[in-house]
């Protein structure tokens, strides 16, 4: 590779700035250097994750505690690249830090100048000179700390290319940041590995971005009229894939102080996409889940095979001596699930590991993954009122929501799965669904609430008028970030809208008062090392005792015998009244029905549209 001068350029360097988690090597950075050292075998590939750095700089505890929320994340940078407007930006990070314990007492401008410090020491670390193309993954809260990074080095290294890539800017929202921000010379629409190996082998070949040829995949500034449509260049499979190399990361984790190293946890990639947004079930007016837009940057579903995924985790974790595993899909292939996790369990590593999964997700899969050392998964439950799931166009229902809320409480399975609130065009029906649902989620771990954003390209987006939205727009805080000719040339991921906002505020405050005492409740009545679940059994064989415990009042007992036992254990799974009446022939609808009207008025049951799921579940061994 070459300069304007001719000298022979050396390296590649792939970039990951603030906020991942620090605890993470970057997959995306990872997954890269991966496939760019098999195609391109000459060439010398750093793979820079700055974030870790500035964690280290600045804390752990204060780093995850702005990490956790985009707008506290995308504020601090954004004082940074734009200090005339840091007033007003600063007004945005005290807002969101309310309430919150790690930022009490965190100085604004004291947190950014200390930043900026480490930010700009980093930059200096690095001999840019002698890279030819300096590539920026932008995800989830790196929009203005990647900006800020690009701009400074582009200051002192004008001609270095510079192209960007990741989940943050997909379509047709590349070519208003290209127009925005001329630092940045190329953007990657999807998955990087085909484009970027081919924009590195033009680069290489000193054509410049005067002389481009159009590579799929790849928008130039220049390069794009404004009706054509931006391209996907992607991998037909992912089974020729290398496994991510995080050599850079556990390099730098070496280096720091004895007292500031962690052991890690190392990300893992099954599949790409959604199965669920391809699903010939799914609505194709919605394209998948309505509030979605994280597939934007893939075309279809992939996956890799077995015997790949299984032997990637064995090598990983073997050659980083780490045990800890984050599958980062969006959603693991439903069918190869249960012999994915059967093999990981037959390598006798104690895993600990994570995962996203469906709530269809079926009990046999969830037993698989705990005996390979699954420890935490989150859910796509979303609502428990089926109502408000149509809606989502989840193709769930409240009763599966709860019994998989059930199964993983019975096997250990720490479940940090969310609910939305807010999501336009939910009603009065809506809610009271969801709150008689909780009424009976209760024993289980307390879900997450979490507020209905607007995402760029998510089906709600695309079909604003069917959802009852009058106008959709960029998220008020960008103006106050960015300028105002930036905010009218660029969409950006975060959007905002004119609908219902102030009538779904009132709407769902009963939901979330609700949750508020749910967790309290919960979390008081799992204090000790010994607490048993909130709703239990034990079963004598023919005859079955339920426990509920209860906060600040005696535990409540109820005894089943005989039929009554068996209809209750034939319940762990929901059964409709028609199979229940079918399995027990003898007993009757005329004894199964008040039976069964009995234990759902006891709440120990659940009943929705006919179908019965139990509640208790067993007490651990």
């Amino acid at each position: 590779m070459k300069t304007e001068r001719g000298d022979q350029l050396e390296r590649i360097a792939l970039v990951s700035t603030p906020w991942p988690l620090y605890s993470r090597p970057s997959i995306q950075l990872g997954a890269l250097k991966a496939y760019l050292k098999g195609r391109l075998p000459d060439l010398n590939i750093q793979a820079l994750h700055l974030y870790l750095k500035v964690a280290e700089r600045i804390g752990y505890k204060l780093y995850q505690a702005i990490s956790e929320r985009t707008w506290l994340a995308e504020s601090v940078y954004g004082a940074l690249l734009f200090p005339e407007r840091k007033k007003e930006i600063k007004k945005i990070f005290y807002g969101e830090a309310k309430g919150q314990a790690e930022l009490r007492n965190v100085d604004f401008d004291a947190l950014t100048s200390e930043i900026k410090d480490a930010s700009d020491g980093l930059i200096r670390a690095v001999d840019w000179a002698r890279c030819g193309l300096a590539g920026f993954s932008i995800c989830l809260c790196q929009l203005t700390s990647s900006l800020y990074f690009i701009k400074r080095i582009k200051q002192g290294f004008p001609h270095l290319p510079i192209v960007v890539g990741g989940s943050t800017f997909a379509g047709d929202m590349i070519p208003g940041l290209l127009k925005s921000f001329p630092d940045v010379d190329f953007a990657i629409n999807g998955e990087g590995e085909l484009p970027l190996s081919a924009l590195i082998c033009q680069v290489r070949d000193s054509l410049g971005n005067d002389d481009f040829r159009p590579i799929p995949g790849v928008v130039t500034r220049h390069g794009r009229e404004a009706d054509t449509p931006v391209t996907f260049y992607q991998l037909e499979n992912l089974n020729s894939l290398p496994p991510p190399d995080y050599d850079d990361y556990f390099y730098l984790l070496k280096r720091l102080d004895p007292e500031k190293r962690f052991f890690p946890t190392l990300p893992a990639e099954v599949s790409r996409g959604c199965w669920w947004r391809s699903a010939k079930g799914s609505s194709k007016r919605m394209g998948g889940c309505t509030f979605c837009n994280l597939n934007l940057q893939w075309s279809g579903y992939r996956s890799k095979g077995v015997s790949q995924i299984v032997s990637e985790v064995d090598y990983l974790t073997t050659k980083h001596k780490a045990l800890s595993v984050a599958f980062m899909d969006n959603l693991l292939p439903l069918r190869q699930s249960k012999e994915i996790f059967s093999q990981l369990g037959a390598l006798e590593k104690d895993f600990r590991l994570f995962a996203e999964l469906r709530a269809t997700t079926p009990r046999d899969v969830l037993n698989a993954m705990k005996a390979a050392g699954t420890h935490k998964v989150q859910i796509g439950i979303e609502a428990l009122s089926t109502r408000l799931l149509e809606k989502l166009n989840k193709g769930t229902t409240a009763i599966q929501n709860l019994e998989i809320m059930k199964h993983c409480e019975e096997l250990g399975i720490s479940n940090i799965s969310n609910l939305i609130l807010r999501f336009p065009g939910s009603d009065a029906e809506d809610v009271d669904e969801t709150l008689r649902t909780l009424e009976f989620a209760v024993p289980f771990r307390p879900l997450r609430f979490v507020h209905f954003w607007l995402g760029f390209g998510s089906p709600v987006w695309q079909n604003p008028g069917f959802f009852g939205l009058k106008a959709t727009f960029n998220h008020p805080y960008y103006a106050l970030m960015f300028t105002p000719d930036i905010c009218r040339s660029m969409r950006f991921m975060i959007q905002s809208y004119r609908g219902d906002l102030s009538y779904q505020r009132k709407l769902w405050q009963p939901v979330k008062k609700k949750m508020r005492a749910w967790k309290k409740v919960y979390d008081k009545l799992h204090q000790g090392p010994f607490c048993s679940p909130i709703l239990s059994f034990r079963d004598g064989r023919d005859f079955l005792i339920i426990r509920e415990r209860r906060f600040q009042a005696a535990p409540l007992t109820h005894r089943l015998v005989g039929t009554s036992r068996a209809i209750y254990l034939f319940c762990e799974r929901h059964r409709s009244l028609k199979s229940i009446a079918a399995r027990f022939p003898k007993a009757g609808e005329e004894k199964i029905v008040p039976f069964l009207k009995m234990m759902v008025d006891k709440k120990v049951m659940f009943e929705e549209n006919g179908r019965y799921l139990s509640l208790a579940v067993p007490v651990r061994k």
